[in-house]
């Protein structure tokens, strides 16, 4: 295999950079953004419930405490700890599990991925 002279490989990397690929925003839409997650967090008042790093505000003792929330193998105890379900979970929690406390929580799908976010950030 013949390597590509220097200028081909500026060029390929120069133009690489002018326009990344259209999928890149919805991935880190999926992903959320952790600094708006826990705004989200604050607004949302998930605090009356639970004990949660960085948030301002109540300290509530009726769901676990959520530090160290991104060492956590599980949801609740059963689903996996992975970004789409741990999104999913914090805004319906009793369509995953109808035995849970938690409430559904009325917000958008961008605040449950941000939210997310943010509590895997918490280790």
């Amino acid at each position: 295999m013949r390597a590509l002279p220097p200028v081909w490989l500026a060029i390929g990397i120069a133009a690489s950079g002018c326009a990344p690929p259209a999928h890149d925003a919805h991935v880190a839409s999926m992903h959320g953004d952790p600094e708006r997650g826990r705004a989200a967090l604050a607004a949302l008042e998930c605090g009356a419930c639970h004990a949660i790093p960085g948030v301002p505000g109540p300290r509530g003792q009726v769901g676990p405490p959520l530090a160290g929330f991104a060492n956590s193998v599980y949801i609740a105890g059963r689903f996996p700890n992975e970004p789409e379900t741990l999104a999913r979970w914090v805004r319906e929690a009793p369509a995953m599990a109808s035995e849970t406390a938690m409430p559904a929580i009325a917000m958008s799908e961008a605040q449950a991925h941000d939210i997310a976010a943010y509590l895997l950030t918490l280790d």
